[in-house]
Order: C-alpha cells, then sequence, then structure tokens
C-alpha cells in the first residue's frame, strides 16, 4: 500500500480552478467560483505479473459501493456538469440538437413481422423512451410503455429486447432500470393488452425462442448470485430454460433446463459461454445454439423439439466452433451458413443437416471482392447482405418450390447507398424488411422480395433526411506499415481545405464490428458549424474480412492505434483540420482505440471523448463482463495475454509530466458491460498526471449505464456536452473568439 498525499489546500483548488476557468478557451466570468474537487488519494497496490511488477494507484476506486468513493465520484461527477453548463452556447446548442432530434415525428425500430401482425417499437417526437407496438386488423395499439413504467418505479426504464410468438398472439419482452440491463422477462397479449407471464427475473440476455403452438417459451437465464459469490460469477453457468404460459405465476418456479454446460451430448464452457434455444420451422427440431463469449463463432446442436421443452434432450452437434460459422439457416434438410473457414471475405455454403460436412459445402455465394455480411430466411428465398467497400448490397436467393432447392444469387438494387439491416424475417412469409440509411440520408424501413423494393412507410420521413449540402467522402489511408485503412469524412460542400475546420474522429476498432453509413440528426449540429465528422474503420473491425479483424485482436491489437492514428494525421495533412482543433471520440471497447492513440500521441489532439471506455485491460476480466471478452482480448493468466492487455491498457500508459490533450470521459454509473470505474481510475491517473492544464472531466450519469435503454434527453444530453465541450477546447464556443490561442502543449 502506499502513502496517501496531504489533503489538498482548499484555497489552492479554487485558485487552479479559476486560472483553468480564464484561459481564453473557457466558459465566461461566472463559472470562477466553481471549486475543483479533491483529487484522488493514492492508495498504491502492487501486482507482478510474470516478472512485471505492475503499480496501481487508484485500485481503491473499483469498490464503487464504497461510501468514499461514491463521494469522490459525485464530486467529480458535480464539477463536471457545472463547467460543461458553463460553456458560452451549451443552451443554444441542446436546443438545436433537440430541434433536429424532433424534426421526425417519430423513430422505428425492432420491426417483426408475424402473420396480419406487425410489431415494432416507435418513439414519438415527444416521448423520451421507445413503445411497443403492435398493427393488425384493429388498428395500432401500445402493449408496453416504459415511461409509465419508469414514473411508477421513481427512474427510467427501457424495453431491451422483444420476440413475438409463431402466431403473434404473445410478445416476449424484456425490461429494465436506469440502464442496468437487468432485464426481467414479461410476456403480454397482443389482442387484449393483458400481461399473462413475469415478471421473471435474470433475463439479462433474452435469446428467446417460441414453441411453434405458443404454448411455451425458451430463454436465456443468468444463474442467481447468491451471498459470497463474487460478481465475475454474474455471467457464468447461464443456461437457456423453458417456461409454459399455463404455469402463470408459477413459471419461474417450474422453469426447467433445456440446454446448459451439464445437457447430454454438449461440451460447453461454462465461464464464457450463452445457450439459447429455437425451434426449426418446417421441422420436429430444436436448434440449441452456444455463443462462445465474445467470439463471433458459434457451435449448434439438434435435438427433438419436444425432448428439448421437457428437459431431457440428448443434444446432437451439427456446428463446431473450429467451423468458423458465424451465421446458420435450416431449410429442409439442408443447413445454411455464413463461414470465413478458408474465406477471410466469407462465404455462404449449403451441407446436409443430417450429416455436416463443411469440407465439401457447396458454396452458394463468395464474399470477393467485398465481404459477406448478414443472412436471413424468408419463405421464398435467402436474403444475403454484402460490402463493397463502404456500401452494402443486397442479394436474394431463391428458394425453388417444391424441391427447397436454393437458386443463384442475383443482386436487387437499393435505392440508397449506404448499410442496412435485416428485420422482419419470417419463414413463412415472403420477403424480408430492410432498414436502409446512408451518411447523409435518414433511416427508412423497406421491404425486399422477388419484385424489388418497396418503402413500407413504417419510419415517417424527417425534415433533414435527405442531406444535399453536405457530402461523404471515402478514402484509404496508408498506415504505419503500409495497410491500407478506409476512413469516412463528412463536411459541407465546398469546405475550404485551410486547417481551420473543427474535426471529430470517431472509430471503434473491436469485435470484427464495422463502421457502416449511418445516419444522426445531432452530427448535422456539428456539420452546419463548419465542422468535420470522420468516421475510420482500423484494423479490429471487419472492413475487409477476418483478416482486417484478426490484425487488430489480442497481440495485434496495436495495430489499431496505429490505424486511428494515421487517419488523424491524414485529416491534418489534407488540411481538413490542425492539432489545435482536432478531437477524437470511442467508445466501450473503441476506449481502447482512442485512450492509446492519446497517450502514444497526445501533441496530435486538442480534445478526447472517451465514453463508456474500457481502460484498464488488465483488470478487465476480474469484472462481470470481463470472461466473456477474454476470446477477444486475451486473459493476464498467460504471459503473452497479459503482454497484449497491458499493451493496450490506457490506463497503464497515462505518464507522469506528459502534455495531454484535454479529456472528457462519460458513463453510466449501472454499466453492467464496462464497469465505470474504468473511466474513473482513467480519470484520477490523468488529472494528476497531466502538464498541459487543460481539463480532464468525469461526466456521471446515476441514472444510467452503457447506453443502453437511455432516454432521449440522456442523450440528448450527452451529445451536448461532448460537441460543446470540443467547441471549448478549439476556441469555437459560441462567445469565445475564434482565434483565441491554444494553451501550449
Amino acid at each position: 500500500m502506499g502513502i496517501d498525499p496531504p489533503p489538498a489546500n482548499p484555497a489552492r483548488r479554487r485558485a487552479l480552478a479559476a486560472a483553468l476557468l480564464a484561459t481564453p478557451l473557457a466558459p465566461p466570468a461566472r463559472a470562477l467560483s466553481i471549486e475543483a474537487p479533491a483529487p484522488a488519494a493514492v492508495r498504491t497496490v502492487t501486482d507482478s505479473y510474470f516478472g512485471t511488477e505492475l503499480a496501481d494507484p487508484y485500485r481503491w476506486l473499483e469498490n464503487v459501493k464504497d461510501p468514499e468513493v461514491e463521494r469522490w465520484m459525485r464530486a467529480q461527477a458535480d464539477y463536471a456538469r457545472a463547467l460543461l453548463d458553463a460553456i458560452p452556447g451549451r443552451d443554444e446548442l441542446r436546443r438545436r440538437i433537440d430541434e433536429l432530434d424532433g424534426a421526425v415525428a417519430a423513430r422505428v425500430i425492432d420491426v417483426q413481422r408475424r402473420p396480419g401482425r406487425l410489431f415494432f417499437q416507435r418513439r414519438a417526437a415527444g416521448d423520451s423512451q421507445f413503445k411497443l407496438h403492435v398493427r393488425d386488423a384493429r388498428g395500432t395499439r401500445t402493449l408496453v410503455d416504459p415511461e409509465a413504467i419508469g414514473r411508477q418505479r421513481g427512474q427510467p426504464h427501457a424495453i431491451n429486447y422483444t420476440a413475438a410468438s409463431w402466431s403473434g398472439r404473445f410478445v416476449a419482452y424484456g425490461i429494465s432500470a436506469a440502464g442496468s440491463e437487468d432485464a426481467e422477462l414479461h410476456v403480454v397479449d397482443s389482442v387484449s393488452g393483458r400481461t399473462v407471464l413475469g415478471p421473471i427475473s435474470r433475463a439479462q440476455y433474452g435469446a428467446v425462442g417460441w414453441l411453434p403452438d405458443d404454448s411455451g417459451l425458451f430463454f436465456n437465464r443468468l444463474q442467481e448470485l447468491r451471498p459470497g459469490m463474487a460478481p465475475v460469477e454474474k455471467f457464468q453457468n447461464t443456461r437457456a430454460v423453458f417456461v409454459r404460459l399455463a404455469d402463470g405465476a408459477q413459471a419461474a418456479a417450474r422453469a426447467h433446463t433445456a440446454l446448459a454446460f451439464d445437457s447430454p451430448g454438449v461440451q460447453i464452457n461454462p465461464a464464457q459461454d450463452a445457450p439459447m434455444v429455437v425451434a426449426v420451422y418446417g421441422t420436429a427440431l430444436a436448434l440449441g445454439l452456444i455463443f462462445h463469449g465474445t467470439d463471433r463463432e458459434l457451435s449448434a446442436f439438434v435435438a427433438p423439439l419436444a425432448h428439448a421443452a421437457a428437459g431431457r434432450a440428448q443434444w446432437r452437434r451439427i456446428v463446431d466452433r473450429s467451423d468458423a460459422i458465424i451465421a446458420i439457416e435450416i431449410v429442409g434438410e439442408r443447413l445454411i451458413a455464413l463461414s470465413h473457414r478458408g474465406a477471410p471475405r466469407l462465404r455462404l455454403i449449403e451441407t446436409s443437416l443430417a450429416r455436416p460436412d463443411f469440407g465439401r459445402a457447396r458454396t452458394l455465394a463468395a464474399g470477393e471482392p467485398g465481404v459477406l455480411t448478414g443472412l436471413a430466411r424468408a419463405a421464398d428465398a435467402l436474403y444475403l447482405s454484402r460490402r463493397d467497400g463502404n456500401v452494402s448490397r443486397l442479394l436474394r436467393l431463391p428458394i425453388m418450390a417444391g424441391t427447397g432447392t436454393i437458386g443463384a444469387p442475383r443482386e436487387l438494387a437499393l435505392p440508397v447507398a449506404g448499410s442496412f439491416e435485416f428485420s422482419g424475417a419470417d419463414p413463412r412469409l415472403p420477403g424480408v424488411l430492410l432498414s436502409l440509411q446512408g451518411w447523409t440520408r435518414g433511416l427508412q424501413i423497406f421491404e425486399a422480395g422477388a419484385h424489388g423494393l418497396t418503402n413500407t412507410g413504417l419510419q415517417p420521413r424527417g425534415r433533414y433526411d435527405a442531406l444535399t449540402d453536405y457530402v461523404a467522402t471515402e478514402v484509404l489511408v496508408p498506415s504505419h506499415d503500409g495497410a491500407l485503412v478506409p476512413l469516412s469524412i463528412l463536411h459541407r460542400r465546398g469546405l475550404k481545405l485551410d486547417g481551420s475546420a473543427p474535426a471529430l474522429l470517431w472509430g471503434y476498432a473491436a469485435y470484427g464490428i464495422t463502421e457502416e453509413p449511418w445516419f444522426s440528426a445531432w452530427r448535422i449540429s456539428w456539420l452546419e458549424r463548419g465542422g468535420v465528422f470522420a468516421v475510420a474503420n482500423p484494423r479490429g473491425s471487419g472492413a475487409f474480412g477476418q483478416d482486417w479483424y484478426k490484425g487488430g485482436f489480442q497481440a495485434t491489437k496495436p495495430n489499431s492505434w496505429r490505424d486511428f492514428i494515421a487517419t488523424a494525421e491524414y485529416l491534418v495533412a489534407q488540411k481538413y483540420t490542425s492539432p489545435a482543433r482536432l478531437g477524437i471520440w470511442g467508445g466501450s471497447a473503441g476506449g481502447i482505440l482512442v485512450g492509446r492513440s492519446m497517450t502514444e500521441r497526445p501533441d496530435l489532439f486538442a480534445a478526447v471523448i472517451v465514453s463508456v471506455g474500457l481502460l484498464d485491460t488488465v483488470r478487465a476480466e476480474l469484472t462481470a463482463n470481463g470472461v466473456p471478452n477474454i476470446p477477444e482480448f486475451g486473459s493476464h493468466a498467460t504471459e503473452a495475454g497479459f503482454r497484449a492487455l497491458l499493451a493496450m491498457s490506457t490506463y497503464h500508459h497515462i505518464a507522469d509530466g506528459a502534455k495531454y490533450p484535454a479529456v472528457l470521459f462519460t458513463h453510466g454509473v449501472n454499466d453492467p458491460r464496462v464497469d465505470v470505474w474504468h473511466s474513473s481510475k482513467a480519470a484520477a491517473r490523468l488529472q494528476a498526471a497531466s502538464a498541459s492544464g487543460r481539463p480532464v472531466l468525469l461526466r456521471l450519469d446515476f441514472q444510467s449505464g452503457h447506453g443502453v435503454g437511455d432516454t432521449r434527453e440522456q442523450r440528448n444530453a450527452e451529445r451536448t456536452d461532448v460537441l460543446a465541450f470540443l467547441l471549448w477546447q478549439f476556441g469555437l464556443a459560441r462567445g469565445a473568439s475564434p482565434a483565441a490561442p491554444v494553451p501550449p502543449r
């Protein structure tokens, strides 16, 4: 244990705050009375990993339930709130973001089709949360209103997932409070609106699969954490359980296991794996899917559906993890899969369900030269998404009536050059729904089928959904080793390239997730102020398939932030911006990306935004969600794993006396995915270490989590704070002189 420093002098803290706020980039004089909170005490704990002594000066901040830790967090949050509220023009910016967000009558997500019924979540312009609706011959009705539940319980609630039964008579949904994602499962009757099941606790993942006759459902349930069990055990030993609607209030007590680590015929790692069970259309089979932590590759088993529902299934493996399959569909006696085995850009393959042989599987479609990204099955066809560059294309492979043979792929023209996600796929209904959007085109929901695409009209058009004054440019940027990194650059048409524009660079680069074109109304508030918004896809994303993903993975993770740095340097070299007006933003696993970019090149950026960031990767696996993430980042239990984790850990690369950019950490205290202490520890370390004089703020929301389920007000408030903070640090806050000098680095 280290020795605590003497208590800070309150008068000196006030003087430091006044000096900071008196700079030309600071809020107005009314903020000068804001007192900076006391620095976090240093209580060093030293751990030894494979001969390396690793000091952790702020380990004590991990105990977020300690009253001392909570007081420190609230003091930091109050200080950040006071400073952010004092930024000139913040209120005007918030009004504009609210106006842009409210310029569409409603936003629609999570569309599901059933014969004669349509389910969707909708948030009207005046609503705070998405509400679950059904549309049928009787009209449109609200089934679940989280806002009303929140008013009753005194904290915001949100719907986490929905799953309509085969007939559409019932809908299972999960709902949780204050961003916790600790969902309770309920079932509502879509005709009467009456709740027929629930609440059933520990249903965070959902993973719902209904019986074809609607009499019961499978779902994934977490184990109960009993006194003395460690938090890291929360997501371990999960089970796919079965409940019958007829059991009503006794359903939770009578639930029994359908698939788990101790089920006959399966091999499951109880520490990382999560099982799911669904009924296979047109057969008497149940399909058991095993998700291996955050790995994209899955395992799959089949068993008689009646045996699975009775809890006595003998499961038969049909897909092994080594088959490198990321999505499957079953069509009659055929197993259809998306696989990267021997195909880094993936291929769609077909084999026998009775005797799968992926080594000899027939190729139905290849990714080259693009990358195959998604698969959906309808009554008439398989629908496949392929990304070429950063534009998605739609392929249709007809299912021949009578034989079930899969035909050759044909491309269907899309009305927008952008990206889409499948929804509303039902093996009994022809066609599939697409949520299609672009960098400058708002999301619309289309129905795709044999005759092309038709706009469903489900998503109302917004006033700003077709931006004609702004352009998106796609470029490939050479990285440190010559690899070409995709970069999308958005700005006002005719932007003068003289280095004066404020620029915000976003990235993620993990789990093989690619930042495809996406539209956001709030982003307009940045662009219309002359800002540049850029999105990078470094290695670690899936921009060019499996090899690109693995190029920023565990030991190769440094490629991710070095690719990101290369894209930032490109923006400066091409005079889109300059280091004095360049900010970077990343969230969750993207915290690694922006955090390590900052610690490696602090001179390149004026400001850094880290939202719910993963920042102490060495200790991350000791958290509840840490073990499922070991496949992505590695484990400190091995020397190679430790070396990789240490290399990507922002917290451990913060150096005393370095002149770091201004940093804004945003985090929901109830985050179940990345514990809030990642931000607390990194903020404390930066506040003590940085010699630049720039602010390091810890913006905490005690009624939020990872961002899932945030209200409209919470989302818009955070976006406002992010953009206001950037404008302040760039000297462009309304009321501050754009020509004001930047503090020396």
